[in-house]
Formats: structure tokens, C-alpha cells, sequence
């Protein structure tokens, strides 16, 4: 029997004593051993009881020892506070608002109304705080309760998402603003052809005509940018994997870029003949957009030199050179910017986009390599790009005659003997 139940001993020694009185009397042992049966259940159900329910578990008291013990190495600040004050601080919340704050008022230490709020409403919630650590940084707090005394802070940075947001909002505003300009150019010189009533004579019409084809081609242009340097960012993690002759490629793009009408200020020098792994037209566009810019920046009566060498040993070197104005010391951290420019009305005069430096950048990135940028004022501006050179290719092994691998397959067995 389970240890649940009580034997009801006295009740089943009486429905013995009747099952023996039943036989002495003659009743039939059938019948006999059915009242014994029948008894001896009735007593055991009877004396049976439903077990004990189990005891709840006891719910172990969380403790600050216990707390810290988890939230210690999180990546993420986090703050326990006992009723707003702050009991313990894990070590990314101490590397961000310093280790005095363990025992301090939890709304002294973050001095930010919107944390103050949420902080004196006691309750579970979010807010955003700006210029909490450093000026301009963007934080989310939330607020969680543990129990009637402790609550946890998390902070979670949401500076790089704004940065990322304002980026891609900058981005749009200039893309319109560009591409806004020579397109009010050609509208208002059609508009003025549409409307001539003969008064325009053939030159003006003609250079009339002459601008609306330079402002869309300046517009066909800054379109073209802006899908290469998509394409570029999209492409930005895979690497390249195509084995390129840069030399033929250096000397091909630079030409291209120069054309028949400038191609005699090129002074090209090609002191070594290197193997990169490219994207052959991207690195194409590299070496194009880098010629261009010093044929158009440039010194229109002096050369733009290209070299191509090697540096380091491991890294292909192209430099383009010019001789022209040169740029001032605190533009140059700005020019690889998209749309910025040192000169804007000298840059769209000469049909620049902004965009050429910007997308340069992003291919070397993609490429793994270096862009150094260096002028001097009255002098000229030196672009170099460094490429990380190609692995040799391994040694091919040469297929012999049936003939004379079977001989040589001798020899070797006869040397070894």
C-alpha cells in the first residue's frame, strides 16, 4: 500500500472471521469468497486518501550580488538602481558615466530632464537622451522594475542610426539641389525657344541649344555618379577575385580619360608591371575619375604625370600628379565627401559632379586598399592609390609523353634501387 493510505487491520480480520463463519455454515465458497471481496474493497476505498499536494518551491530572493553577477560583463550599459539610487553599475556603464556614480541619485547622475521624468514617475518605460556622454550623442534609456525596490536602466546608443539617418537625408537634399540646377537651366532656355515669335535670331537660338545640351549632359553625368557609387557601396563587401594587368589597365584608363584634345599633357610612366585582383572597371573608373580631375584642375599649359610602381614590396603605387593651383591643408580631410567641392562655381563650370573623389574612395575601400591625398598651395595636388598585390599563380606541372614519363618513371626506380 502507498504510504497515503491508513490499513483498516480490525475491519479485514472481521470480514475474515465472517468469510470462516460463511463456510462452517455451508454456504457455498463462491458466494463466500465474493462478501470477503466485496468487504475487503468497501474498507480499503473507504481508508484511502488523496495524496498531499506538492509544496510550492520557494522563489529564490534576487540579490545585488546575484544581479551584478549577471549583468557585470554585458556590452551594454546597465544601471540597478534601489529606489533611485543607483546600487550597482556594470562595467560599460561604469567605462561611460564613470565609477562615482555607484551610490549616487540616479537623477543627479544623468542631469537630463527626460531621464529625471521617467525616473521620477517610478514606472516601466523609454526615454531619449541627447548629449548624455559627449555633445551631440543620442541615448535610449529604458526603464525596467525588478521588484518593489529595484528597477534596471539599460542604455542602448542610438547616435550611429541618427548619423546614418542625417547621412542619407544630406544625401538626398544635395542629389536634389544638383540635379535641380541644370535642369532649371534647360526648362527655362526651352521655355524661351517655345515662345519665340521670330524675334530670336539663329546664334542666340544656337546658344541657347549649346546650354541645354551641356547642362543634360552635366545631368546625364551627376546620374551616372550616382549609380556607380551605388553600385559601389552595394559591392562594398564582396571582395574582388579577378586577376588584372594593371599596367595595361593604367595606361588604357588615363588616355581614355585624356582624350584626343588632352591627351598630349599625359606623362605617362609604367616602372613596373603588376598583378592585382580587381574589379577591372571599377578600377578603371579609379584610374579615370583621378585623370580627369588633375587635367581639369590642372594647369591647363603643364603635364599630369601618372606612375605606376610598386611600394612596400607587397603593394602596387598609382600616383596621378598635377600642377595647379594645389588645395589648402583643411580642405584635403574633406574631399572624398560626396558633393563636396574646394570651388563650386569653377567645379560645375568644368562639369564636375562632386562625386568622382567619393566614389574613388569607395572602390580603393572595397579593393582593401589605401587613398593618400597631398597638395601644396601653388604647386599641385598628388593622388596616390596603393593596391595589395595578387598571390603568384602556382607553378603549372608540364604533361610528358606517354613515352618519356614511362622512361623517366624508370630511371627514377633505378635510381632509388
Amino acid at each position: 500500500m502507498g504510504s497515503g493510505q491508513n490499513i483498516p487491520i480490525a475491519g479485514i480480520l472481521l470480514a475474515a472471521v465472517t468469510f470462516v463463519a460463511l463456510l462452517l455454515l455451508g454456504t457455498d465458497i463462491v458466494i463466500a469468497l465474493a462478501v470477503l471481496t466485496v468487504w475487503v474493497g468497501s474498507l480499503l476505498v473507504a481508508a484511502g486518501r488523496p495524496p498531499e499536494p506538492a509544496k510550492p518551491k520557494a522563489r529564490p530572493r534576487l540579490t545585488l550580488e546575484s544581479i551584478n553577477d549577471l549583468i557585470e560583463h554585458s556590452s551594454i550599459p546597465l544601471l540597478i538602481t534601489d529606489r533611485n539610487t543607483i546600487a550597482l553599475a556594470n562595467r560599460a556603464a561604469r567605462r561611460m558615466l564613470g565609477p562615482h556614480v555607484v551610490g549616487q541619485d540616479a537623477r543627479v547622475a544623468l542631469r537630463q530632464p527626460e531621464a529625471i521624468s521617467l525616473l521620477g514617475e517610478n514606472r516601466q518605460g523609454e526615454a531619449i537622451v541627447r548629449g548624455l556622454v559627449r555633445r551631440g550623442d543620442i541615448w535610449q534609456i529604458s526603464r525596467q522594475t525588478i521588484d518593489e525596490r529595484l528597477a534596471m536602466l539599460e542604455f542602448i546608443n542610438q547616435t550611429a542610426e541618427a548619423d546614418i539617418s542625417r547621412a542619407h537625408t544630406d544625401f538626398v537634399a544635395n542629389a536634389s539641389h544638383e540635379l535641380r540646377t541644370p535642369l532649371a537651366a534647360i526648362l527655362g532656355y526651352v521655355e524661351t525657344l517655345q515662345e519665340d515669335d521670330g524675334s530670336i535670331d539663329t546664334p542666340v537660338a544656337k546658344k541657347f541649344l549649346g546650354i541645354i545640351e551641356r547642362e543634360a549632359k552635366r545631368m546625364q553625368a551627376l546620374v551616372g555618379d550616382l549609380m556607380s557609387l551605388s553600385r559601389v557601396e552595394a559591392e562594398k563587401h564582396e571582395l574582388p577575385t579577378e586577376r588584372i594587368d594593371l599596367a595595361s589597365l593604367v595606361e588604357r584608363a588615363a588616355r581614355d580619360a585624356a582624350g584626343p584634345q588632352r591627351g598630349d599633357r599625359l606623362d605617362i610612366d609604367l616602372a613596373a608591371e603588376p598583378v592585382v585582383l580587381g574589379d577591372l572597371q571599377q578600377l578603371e573608373q579609379v584610374v579615370r575619375n583621378l585623370v580627369d580631375n588633375a587635367l581639369k584642375y590642372g594647369a591647363a599649359d603643364r603635364p599630369v604625370h601618372v606612375t605606376l610602381d610598386l611600394a612596400q614590396g607587397d603593394l602596387a603605387r598609382i600616383a596621378v600628379v598635377d600642377e595647379g593651383e594645389g588645395i589648402a591643408p583643411e580642405q584635403i580631410p574633406h574631399l572624398t565627401r560626396r558633393f563636396y567641392r574646394t570651388d563650386p562655381g569653377r567645379s560645375r563650370a568644368s562639369g564636375g559632379t562632386g562625386l568622382g573623389l567619393a566614389i574613388v574612395k569607395h572602390i580603393v575601400e572595397r579593393h582593401r586598399g589605401r587613398l593618400d591625398i597631398t597638395s601644396e598651395l601653388g604647386k599641385g595636388t598628388r593622388v596616390v592609390v596603393r593596391l595589395p598585390l595578387a598571390e603568384p599563380d602556382p607553378p603549372e606541372e608540364i604533361a610528358l609523353p606517354e613515352g618519356e614519363a614511362e622512361g623517366s618513371l624508370a630511371e627514377q626506380t633505378q635510381q632509388v634501387s
